[in-house]
C-alpha cells in the first residue's frame, strides 16, 4: 500500500490509537509500524491472533503484561563486555519475571488459544538469572550488603570507622578549648572527608588540613589532625568496597551475557504478545467484530461505522460491492455522506489487512485487496471537498498507470472542477477504463449524466446518500440502486428563495432533465416504501420462526410423552399378565388336587379350561388375544378405509383408521394420532377360524404327552426363562413326569439365581437341587414335581 493512501484514509490515526493501548515500548513500535498486507494466509493469521486475544480478555480478569522493559541496548552492552549498572540489572530482572509470569498465565489458561499459546510456549525461562539479580540488587537500585561476604565485611568496617570518626569529632566539638574557633559547631563533608568549619583568624591555632573555604573567605573547612588517619582508613575501605561492587557486577553481567540470545527471543515474543493484545483492546473499545475473509473478491459491510467519528454522531451504513457489480457510483448533493462512505470502505480494507477488527455488524465480509488507490485530495476532509481539477487529474493519472485487477479505487467528485460536459465525459471514460480492467471502484459525483451512464452499463450501479428535504439535512444512509438528486429547487425554496425565481428556473431547465429528476424522486419514494416493507417482512419472519420453534418444541414434548405413556402402559400390562399367570397356576394347582383320583384325560380337560380363562384375562389386558395377533393376515393399504378398526403390530395397540396415504396409514391410538406403514396393521373385524383353535389344542396335547425330561434355557433373560418354564412345567405335570432337568448354564450365575427363585415359588415344585456332574453340575438344576 502507498503511504499517501494510508494518510488520505486516516489509517495513521487508527495506528496511533493502537499504539496508545500497548504496554511496552517494543509493542508500541510494532503498532506504530503496522502496515496492511495482501497475502490472504497472513491476513487470516493476524485476525485469528486478534480473535484469540479478545477471547482471553473476555475470560480472564487481567492479562499480565506489566513489567516489560526495553532492555535491548542493555543486553547488547552486556554482550560486548560492558559492566551493567544496578538499575539496568533491575530492568533485566523485571522483564524476565514478566516473561515467566506471561508463560505461566497461558499454561494455566482454560481456553483453546493455539496461536497465542504457541507464542507463549517459546518464551525462555531464566529463573537463575532472576534469582541472581534479586540476590544482588535491592528494589531501590543499590547493591545489597549480602551480595558477597567480602562486601558485607567491608561495609561493616566502614560503618565502624565512621562511628569512630563521629565520636572523635563529637569530643572535639564539645571541647571547651576549641569552642571559640568554630564558625558553627557542626560536622560537614568535603571530598568524602569529615571537616569542621573554623574561623579564618584561628587557622593557625587549630591543627588540621584545610580542604575548602567559604566564598567570603571568613570560614575554613579543616579536617582535624586527630581524624586524618581515621578518614584515610574510611577512604581505603570505600575504595575496596567499590572494587568489590565492580567485581560483583562483572560476574552478574557475565551471566547475562551468556544468555543474551535467549533474552532477545523473549523480548521479541513479549513485544508480539503485547502488540496482539493491544489490537484486542482496540477492538473492544471500538465494539468491533472479526470480518469474514472471502476469496470471491466482494465487499459486504453491514452497519459499518467509521471509527474516527464519535459514536453519538456516526450513522451506520450498508455497502456491498464486487458480487453483482464492480463499480458503485454515488450521486447527490455534497452533504459529506458520500466521502464518509469512501473512507469507511477504504479504511476497513486497510484495517482488515492489518489484522484489526472493524466496527460493523456480524457477518460483514471483506476480500484481500492487492492495492488501494484513493483520490480524495490533500484538502479533503469528511466535511468538505476543496480539491481542484488539476489536483484530481494528477492523482488519477498516477492511479490509472498502476491499477490492476483485484485493486480498489476510491475517487471523490470525479471530473469536478471543470466544464460539466467535459468533466462528465472524462469521468465516464475513466470509470469505464477502470471497470474493464477488473478493479473495484467507488466514486462520487454531482453530474446527472453519470446517473444515466450507470443505468446503461452492466456491472456499474447507482447509489445515493439519503437527504431529508424537510430538515435540509442528510440522513447519511446509503441507498444502493437509487441515484441521488440534487434537490436544489427544494432546498432553495426551504431556505426562502422566491417561488417566482424557482418557477422560472424550472422553465429554463430542459425538459429531459426535469423528467429524469421526476423519475429519481419516484424511485427514491419507492425505495423508502420498499425498505419499510422489508423491515415488516423481517419482523414477520422472526415471528414465524418463533412460532415454528414453539410448534417443534411442542411436537417433541408430545413425542416424548407418547413414548413414556406407551412404556408405562406396557409395563403395567406385563405386571397384570404376570399376576394373571400366578392366579392361573393357583387354579391349576387346585384342579390338580381336585382331580388326583380321576383320569389324566379329565385332569387335562380341567387344565385346558383354566388356560382358556387365562387367555381371556390376557385379552382384557392387551385389548386382543396375544396368540391370535400373529394369526391375523397381513394386509395392504388398498384394503383399508377410514373408520376401520386395526391392530398395529409394531406398537401392540388397537386403533381406528383416520386416513390412507399411499403405503402409510394415519391411525388414532387413544389420545395419540400416528402415521404407520399399512403392512404393520391387522384387521380386527376379520373373524378368526375356529379350526385354528382346535388344531392348536391338538398340538398342545400331543406336545404335552411327549414332553422331554429336560429344557435348555441358556441365553434367555430371566423373564423369557420364566415364560418358557411356565409352559414346560405344565406340560411336564400333564405328562406325569416326577423330575425335570433345567439347563441354564453357568455364566455369571444371574440366570441360575433367577431360576432358583422362580422354582422356589412355583406351586408344582416339591424341591430343587444342583444337578449331578454327569448332568451338568452347577450349569443345571433338577426340579422335583409334586
Amino acid at each position: 500500500m502507498e503511504s499517501s493512501v494510508l494518510t488520505t484514509l486516516e489509517y495513521n490515526k487508527i495506528r496511533d490509537m493502537l499504539a496508545e493501548r500497548t504496554s511496552s515500548i517494543m509493542g508500541r513500535e510494532l503498532a506504530e509500524n503496522l502496515v496492511p498486507v495482501n497475502e490472504a494466509d497472513e491476513v487470516i493469521r493476524q485476525l485469528s491472533e486478534t480473535a484469540e486475544a479478545c477471547e482471553v480478555m473476555n475470560t480472564a480478569a487481567n492479562v499480565p503484561l506489566g513489567g516489560i522493559r526495553d532492555i535491548r541496548a542493555t543486553i547488547k552492552r552486556a554482550g560486548l563486555g560492558a559492566i551493567l549498572e544496578p538499575h539496568e540489572l533491575l530492568a533485566v530482572a523485571s522483564t524476565l519475571y514478566a516473561a515467566r509470569r506471561l508463560k505461566s498465565f497461558f499454561t494455566d489458561l482454560p481456553l483453546e488459544t493455539p496461536r497465542l499459546t504457541y507464542l507463549a510456549s517459546q518464551i525462555n525461562l531464566l529463573k537463575n538469572i532472576e534469582t541472581t539479580i534479586e540476590n544482588t540488587v535491592t528494589e531501590q537500585g543499590t547493591i545489597r550488603d549480602d551480595a558477597s561476604s567480602e562486601l558485607l565485611k567491608l561495609r561493616r568496617e566502614i560503618k565502624q570507622a565512621q562511628v569512630r570518626v563521629k565520636e572523635k569529632l563529637d569530643s572535639i566539638l564539645r571541647s571547651g578549648e576549641y569552642q571559640k574557633y568554630f564558625q558553627d559547631a557542626l560536622v560537614t563533608m568535603r571530598g568524602d572527608r569529615y571537616v569542621i568549619p573554623i574561623k579564618q583568624e584561628y587557622r593557625n591555632s587549630f591543627p588540621g588540613i584545610v580542604h575548602d573555604q567559604s566564598a567570603s573567605g571568613a570560614t575554613l573547612f579543616i579536617e582535624p589532625m586527630a581524624i586524618v588517619n581515621l578518614n584515610n582508613d574510611i577512604k581505603q575501605l570505600m575504595a575496596a568496597e567499590k572494587n568489590e561492587v565492580e567485581r560483583i557486577l562483572t560476574i552478574v553481567t557475565g551471566q547475562i551475557a551468556k544468555v543474551t540470545g535467549a533474552i532477545e527471543e523473549n523480548l521479541t515474543l513479549l513485544a508480539q504478545l503485547d502488540f496482539i493484545f493491544a489490537k484486542a483492546k482496540l477492538s473492544v473499545d471500538m465494539q468491533a467484530i472479526q470480518p469474514v475473509i472471502n476469496n470471491q473478491g466482494y465487499i459486504n459491510l453491514i452497519q459499518a461505522r467509521h471509527p474516527l467519528i464519535p459514536a453519538e454522531h456516526v450513522v451506520p451504513i450498508d455497502v456491498h460491492l464486487g458480487r453483482h457489480f464492480n463499480t458503485l457510483l454515488i450521486t447527490g448533493p455534497n452533504t459529506g455522506g458520500k466521502t464518509v462512505t469512501l473512507k469507511t470502505v477504504g479504511l476497513f480494507a486497510l484495517m482488515t489487512q492489518a489484522g484489526l477488527f472493524i466496527p460493523a455488524a456480524l457477518d460483514s465480509e471483506m476480500p484481500v485487496i492487492t492495492n488501494i488507490f484513493a483520490d480524495i485530495g490533500d484538502e479533503q476532509s469528511i466535511e468538505q471537498s476543496l480539491s481542484t481539477f488539476s489536483g484530481h487529474m494528477t492523482n488519477l493519472v498516477g492511479i490509472l498507470r498502476k491499477v490492476a485487477v483485484n485493486d480498489l479505487v476510491l475517487i471523490d467528485e470525479i471530473g469536478a472542477g471543470t466544464d460539466p460536459s467535459e468533466g462528465a465525459a472524462l469521468a465516464m471514460s475513466i470509470l469505464e477504463y477502470i471497470h474493464n480492467i477488473g478493479a473495484k471502484t467507488i466514486a462520487t459525483t454531482h453530474y446527472s449524466e453519470l446517473k444515466t451512464f450507470a443505468y446503461t452499463r452492466h456491472g456499474i450501479e447507482n447509489a445515493s446518500v439519503e437527504f431529508d428535504i424537510q430538515t435540509l439535512r442528510p440522513t447519511y444512509r446509503l441507498l444502493i440502486g437509487i441515484p441521488g438528486s440534487s434537490n436544489a429547487f427544494a432546498i432553495s425554496q426551504r431556505l426562502g428563495l422566491s417561488n417566482t425565481i424557482i418557477s422560472r428556473a424550472k422553465e429554463l431547465l430542459n425538459k429531459e432533465h426535469a423528467e429524469f429528476e421526476t423519475v429519481l424522486h419516484a424511485l427514491e419514494e419507492q425505495k423508502r416504501l420498499y425498505t419499510v416493507r422489508v423491515d415488516e417482512i423481517k419482523q414477520l419472519e422472526q415471528e414465524v420462526n418463533a412460532a415454528r420453534e414453539k410448534i417443534f418444541a411442542e411436537k417433541r414434548a408430545i413425542a416424548e410423552k407418547k413414548v413414556a405413556v406407551l412404556a408405562k402402559a406396557q409395563e403395567e400390562a406385563a405386571a397384570i399378565i404376570r399376576q394373571a399367570r400366578r392366579n392361573a397356576e393357583e387354579i391349576i394347582a387346585e384342579l390338580k388336587a381336585q382331580f388326583t383320583e380321576h383320569s389324566s384325560r379329565q385332569r387335562q380337560n380341567a387344565i385346558e379350561t383354566a388356560r382358556r380363562k387365562l387367555k381371556e384375562n390376557s385379552t382384557e389386558v392387551n385389548g386382543l388375544n396375544l396368540d391370535e395377533q400373529g394369526e391375523l393376515p397381513e394386509i395392504s393399504s388398498h384394503m383399508l378405509k377410514p373408520g376401520m378398526n386395526v391392530y398395529v403390530a409394531t406398537l401392540k395397540q388397537k386403533g381406528e383408521v383416520l386416513a390412507v396415504n399411499g403405503t402409510n396409514v394415519t391411525v388414532q391410538l387413544g389420545i395419540l394420532k400416528l402415521t404407520v406403514p399399512a403392512a404393520a396393521c391387522r384387521l380386527l373385524d376379520q373373524p378368526v377360524k375356529s379350526e385354528h383353535t382346535s388344531v392348536s389344542r391338538r398340538v398342545n396335547m400331543i406336545k404335552a404327552e411327549s414332553v422331554a425330561r429336560q429344557i435348555d434355557i441358556r441365553g434367555m433373560t430371566i423373564e423369557e426363562a420364566e415364560t418358557a418354564l411356565d409352559k414346560y412345567l405344565d406340560d411336564a405335570v400333564l405328562s406325569g413326569l416326577n423330575e425335570v432337568l433345567i439347563i441354564h448354564g453357568k455364566g455369571t450365575g444371574a440366570l441360575r439365581k433367577g431360576v432358583k427363585t422362580y422354582l422356589e415359588n412355583h406351586p408344582h415344585i416339591a424341591g430343587i437341587r444342583i444337578a449331578e456332574l454327569n448332568e451338568g453340575g452347577t450349569g443345571a438344576t433338577v426340579a422335583k414335581l409334586s
